[in-house]
């Protein structure tokens, strides 16, 4: 089977915009940022959400209430550490339709978990009959219950498959 893309080499371009973008780490400035406050998404049915994030993978449930823009939407959050929050939000009465991953849209999640965990969590998905990808040895792609792509790597926060990347 032929890797897409297999016949792309864009290491020229990679070199270049590495060499007039990318500072070395001990001359980057600071961000700006203070991190990710929450990423939220959609949640056709809240219960089925807490129990799929709380119990499965094992992120507290840490507060839920209404949506502020939307009266009887509920709005609830999940602790993915580090002070990162995934939140969702349940429209009632709004047809969102299923979830679809577009170009230009959300692609996937992905959350660092210790080497561990990884496995204990990599149990659990089997245990629940939760289908997954498990992609170059630290990976596991799968579904959320309302379709949404994550990723549990453990790669620790910062590298990518033994690269740093911060």
């Amino acid at each position: 089977m032929t890797r897409h893309g297999a016949d792309v080499d864009r290491r020229a371009e990679w070199d270049d915009l590495r060499g007039r973008h990318l500072a070395d780490p001990g001359t980057r400035p600071a961000s700006s940022a203070r991190g990710v406050h929450h990423l939220a998404l959609l949640s056709s049915d809240v219960e089925r959400t807490i129990v799929f994030y709380q119990d499965l993978l094992e992120f507290p449930l840490t507060e839920l209430f209404e949506n502020r823009d939307y009266q009887g939407s509920t709005h609830f959050f999940f602790d993915i550490g580090h002070g990162n929050l995934l939140a969702f939000f349940d429209f009632p009465g709004l047809d969102l339709g299923d979830y679809a991953e577009v170009l230009g849209g959300f692609h996937h999640l992905a959350i660092s978990v210790d080497h561990d965990r990884w496995q204990h969590l990599k149990d659990k998905l089997d245990a629940a009959g939760v289908p997954y990808e498990h992609m170059s040895g630290s990976s596991l792609y799968f579904n959320g219950p309302d379709g949404e792509r994550l990723e549990l790597i453990r790669d620790p926060l910062g590298e990518m498959y033994g690269t740093a990347v911060l």
